[in-house]
């Protein structure tokens, strides 16, 4: 027999049937059970499509006495390798009278009771219906050995929901598990208190409620610094670094996570990605660690700078933070702060020797260009504060480039600078660092794309029918990247307005709680005033706190895994 003889018999014993993909299976719905879809017939199409891709080839026994077709599946002889498919779902392929429950129970029956029989197998379905499942369940019991109960596999996959949802669960998580410590050792009896250093650790804000560190323990002074070096490169870039993850799509555990408009893989694999950045973040911070100890840098604060500089996140060991230090290191530590604010992938193409697409980078030339053009103008605005321009050049470099990389040392009292110096510095906090870095802010490259955007909608305006697409290192800027750019934007200011008004409730002046926010989401650390270099957030309400909190999360995480989390419909779908 061959296998147009098999469908003509099949075409004969099946006489009547409808199906076929011109009806798109909803002639069939309720006639033959398992052929016909729910509703749109949408199922039956892709298993057509399915079924098309494979062939059958049909082979003859010949001279064969005495054939042997027994085969042995899961210890159980059968005398051909025959089995039934799973039971279950009759009521959704089939026309039913009667409680649908009893008639799926006794189609399940029916079904088990046959293949017993025939002595053959039978699996149960895994439905999404519950009286489904528990009535195959128990046909399984009723007879052991011949019915199997399954479980569909469920995909592994990490869409960006999932990707979201996990990230902000683990960051969750993480921040209450490290305010712990504090919590226990009395260093910071209040919760919310220890949530809030915690949380700005792991954030890499680098904001505090402590009036004085120098009277913390060794130990918890490192776990405070070691949660920016943790939370620097991302929690679950460090997972994903070390943890053999199998299955699923990693990349949106990344994209969750990781700063910036657009993440992409330096290499095809997710895992080798995270553990090449890790690699340059580690280098990078070993670096700084042997400088420091070369300008006789104790080497317990060498240890704690280079983690708080590698993270960008700003928590010193000292109540005048970096003020005493000596001039050698805080231009090492200056050196460091803009190292680590310029985007990975750049040191990635310098290490595979590829200098001209390093250097080709816009966003990083544009990252050092705002750099020099702000040290420059701050350093002629407090020339006169200080003795020579030496002191004032380090001084307005070292807090430029704490600002701007989002890092939050300060190697004075800034605060008491003439207005134009406090007015850009409140600029590069919302400028930020550059995309894929440790950095904050709304970020380097967002602002390009804005601006090219802004350009683009000029030229359209002035000519209708001009094509003048937004470019980015010499390629196309997909639309969605800019649609995406733009939400965040939206978000941002609306969080920025929400936060700014639930905390203003506290009493403080504007520009405590203006700049107080600004620290906060853009994960700076000193604001102004109150909350100045030398002050502290300790003096807010514990309401205020958590809005704070709350903003150190969102800024740290781009705002939407924060977002999705909250929303009803995340929960729903799960």
């Amino acid at each position: 027999m061959d296998l147009q003889e098999v469908r003509n018999k099949a075409r004969e014993k099946m006489k009547g049937c409808h199906v076929c993909p011109q009806c798109n299976g909803k002639a069939c719905i309720g006639m033959i059970p398992g052929f016909g879809g729910l509703r749109t017939g949408r199922s039956f199409m892709r298993n057509v499509e399915a079924l098309q891709e494979y062939g059958l080839v049909m082979r003859s026994m010949s001279g064969v006495d005495d054939p042997d077709t027994t085969v042995t599946i899961l210890g159980k002889t059968l005398s051909m390798p025959v089995l039934l498919a799973p039971v279950g779902g009759i009521v959704l392929n089939a026309k039913v009278d009667g409680d649908p429950a009893e008639v799926e129970q006794e189609y399940d029956e029916a079904v088990t009771q046959a293949a017993l029989e025939a002595g053959t197998l039978c699996f149960t379905g895994d439905s999404g219906a519950p009286y489904m499942y528990a009535s195959g369940i128990a046909s399984c019991q009723k007879r052991p050995g011949i019915v199997i109960p399954t479980i569909k596999p469920r995909s592994k996959v990490f869409y960006m929901r999932e990707g979201f949802t996990a990230t902000a669960l683990s960051w969750i998580t993480i921040s209450i598990m490290g305010a712990v410590p504090f919590v226990l050792t009395g260093c910071i009896p209040n919760p919310v208190d220890a949530m809030f250093e915690t949380v700005s650790g792991f954030t890499t804000t680098g904001a505090s409620i402590l009036p004085a560190v120098e009277d913390l323990p060794r130990g918890i002074l490192f776990w405070r610094s070691f949660t920016h070096w943790i939370g620097g490169m991302g929690v679950l870039v460090f997972l994903l670094s070390l943890l053999p993850l199998t299955g699923g799509s990693h990349v949106n555990l990344m994209k969750a996570e990781s700063p910036g408009p657009q993440v992409d893989k330096l290499v095809p694999k997710v895992q080798s990605t995270a553990k090449i950045l890790y690699g340059i973040y580690f280098l990078l911070t070993v670096l700084e660690f042997m400088f420091l100890i070369a300008g006789r840098m104790p080497v317990f604060e060498a240890l704690l700078t280079s983690f708080g500089t590698a993270g960008t996140g700003g928590f010193g060991f000292r109540n005048d933070s970096f003020a005493s230090m000596s001039p050698y290191v805080q231009w090492v530590v200056t050196i460091f702060m803009i190292l680590f604010g310029v985007n990975f992938n750049a040191y990635f193409l310098l290490l595979m020797r590829r200098f001209r697409r390093a250097a080709a980078s816009e966003e990083v030339r544009a990252y050092f260009v705002i750099i020099g053009v702000a040290v420059v103008i701050i350093t002629a605005n407090i020339y006169s504060m200080y003795n020579g321009l030496g002191e004032a050049l380090r001084h307005a470099a070292f807090q430029v480039g704490s600002i701007i990389t989002t890092t939050g040392f300060s190697s004075c009292d800034f605060d008491l600078w003439p207005t134009l110096s406090k007015e850009i510095l409140v600029m590069l906090m919302f400028v930020g660092a550059c995309a894929g870095s440790t950095g904050g802010g709304i970020k380097v490259s967002r602002l390009l794309l804005m601006g090219k955007t802004v350009g683009k909608e000029l030229k359209q305006a002035l000519h209708p029918q001009v094509v003048a697409p937004v470019r980015m290192d010499g390629k196309v800027v997909n639309h969605e990247t800019i649609r995406a750019t733009n939400v965040f934007v939206a978000a941002y200011i609306f969080i920025f307005a929400a936060s700014f008004f639930l905390i203003s409730l506290d009493g403080f002046d504007m520009v405590t709680n203006f700049t107080a926010i600004a620290a906060t989401l853009n994960n700076i650390g000193p604001g102004l005033a109150q909350v100045g270099p030398m002050m502290n957030f300790g003096s807010y309400s514990n309401p205020a706190k958590l809005v704070m909190i709350f903003d150190m999360l969102a800024g740290r995480l781009e705002i939407f895994p924060m977002l999705v989390f909250f929303m009803p419909d995340t929960w729903r779908r799960f």
